[in-house]
């Protein structure tokens, strides 16, 4: 009996966990809603904490949002981090298996995280925008220090052009891939790999 009781006692959550328990919240409500819809009220009652303790982690909406879209966004750049010394050609489809695979693990997120660009907010959208610009100078600097591209090539306005409108192609096809699902991982990967080998310039 005694031992049940213990199994019902709630472990109290360190302060990083329980700041990772609201921002899965949040990130699923803003998946699933538009900004001006979701009450910070909400995500208090679904992760049964008082108002007083979810603001004092995020005193705002705006700072919540912006937390919820920062997360997501170093979970991106982390999972896609180039390898030192292999060819770009050599690790994009590993790269983009591994993005893949945090897209269907963490589609809340990553819907909500694309969902910051609409809001109305606009100190959220240059979170958003400043994350997408660290996307593509990690993307741009990969190709820096692969030989067959090279500092010359990465100056060149249309190199830098291509690989903004391949992350723009590639978050559609992600989105449009949650919603309907009729292909496979592996048949995204590729569609996504020879676009992207498609728009480099030689």
């Amino acid at each position: 009996m005694a031992a049940n009781q213990g199994e019902r006692v709630r472990r109290r959550l360190s302060t990083q966990e329980r700041r990772e328990q609201l921002l899965s919240v949040g990130a699923r409500l803003f998946s699933e809603n538009p900004y001006d819809d979701v009450w910070i009220e909400q995500v208090a009652e679904i992760a049964g904490v008082s108002r007083g303790l979810l603001y004092h982690y995020f005193p705002t909406k705006r700072v919540f949002f912006a937390a919820v879209v920062e997360r997501e966004s170093e979970r991106m750049l982390r999972m896609t981090a180039a390898v030192p010394g292999v060819p770009v050609r050599d690790q994009l489809s590993t790269g983009l298996d591994t993005f893949l695979e945090y897209v269907q693990e963490h589609a809340h997120g990553f819907r909500a995280f694309h969902r910051a660009d609409a809001a109305g907010d606009q100190a959220v959208r240059r979170v958003y925008q400043r994350a997408l610009a660290a996307q593509e100078r990690q993307i741009l600097a990969a190709l820096e220090a692969d030989p067959e591209f090279g500092p010359a090539a990465v100056a060149r306005p249309e190199l830098r052009l291509a690989v903004h409108g391949w992350l723009a192609f590639t978050t559609s096809v992600c989105l449009e891939w949650l919603r309907r699902s009729e292909l496979s991982r592996d048949q995204v990967r590729e569609l996504c790999a020879r676009a992207l080998l498609g728009v480099v310039p030689d």
